[in-house]
């Protein structure tokens, strides 16, 4: 029986800023001193809520990334990690950063390498969760496989995107409040006219000086 595929599940819900991921991304040996996660700000006009942002690895179809890379700089593990751009071989085209449906792939420009995360591989492919999990006070990243996540977890997790007529099935798993009824949002609107109108009072004028 072949073992559950561990990988990385990110709930927003559970974030809070406080930037330990990026910081122990940076200490990871592939690429030291940079930070492959992204804690990215909603709306700081409105919210002060965040969202860590990696890499999805996505699996149908294979790594938008590693398809349209003319020179196949971009390689995927058996296990369906799609790996950073392999330094000897990327060129800078950058097709990479356009083809990604979720905006990951950073574009070095002095060292002319496309750059993300590529799940710690150095790591998890000795079975040891990658340094962002290991480090978030929250859990709002999280190592595991499905069956330990909705055993021990609430959330419902999500691993298909649906970009117009375009899905995409990924390896990471996005966390999404547990499902919930369909609202009518046209019987709410006129419900709450109605009580409205059932508690109105007559309109006063307005002072004049």
């Amino acid at each position: 029986m072949a073992a559950a595929v561990k990988t990385l599940f990110v709930d927003p819900s559970r974030c809070i800023g406080c930037r330990s991921c990026e910081a122990a991304c940076r200490e990871c040996d592939s690429h030291k001193g940079e930070s492959m996660v992204m804690v990215d700000f909603m709306d700081r006009d409105l919210s002060v809520a965040t969202q860590p942002t990696v890499c999805m690895h996505c699996q149908d179809p294979v790594a938008p990334c590693a398809q349209v890379c003319p020179v196949l700089a971009i390689l995927i593990t058996p296990d369906g990690v799609v790996q950073m751009a392999e330094p000897s071989r990327c060129i800078g085209c950058r097709n990479c950063v356009y083809a990604c449906p979720f905006g990951v792939p950073k574009f070095d420009t002095q060292a002319r390498l496309m750059k993300k995360c590529n799940l710690c591989y150095d790591r998890t492919s000795q079975g040891v969760q990658p340094y962002c999990s290991q480090v978030c006070p929250t859990h709002a990243l999280w190592y595991g496989d499905y069956e330990e996540f909705a055993n021990s977890r609430v959330g419902h997790p999500a691993n298909l995107t649906a970009f117009g007529e375009q899905s995409v099935r990924t390896r990471v798993y996005f966390v999404l409040p547990d499902e919930t009824q369909k609202l009518d949002i046209s019987a709410l609107l006129d419900e709450a006219s109605a009580q409205q109108r059932a508690g109105a009072r007559p309109r006063e004028e307005a002072w004049v000086l």
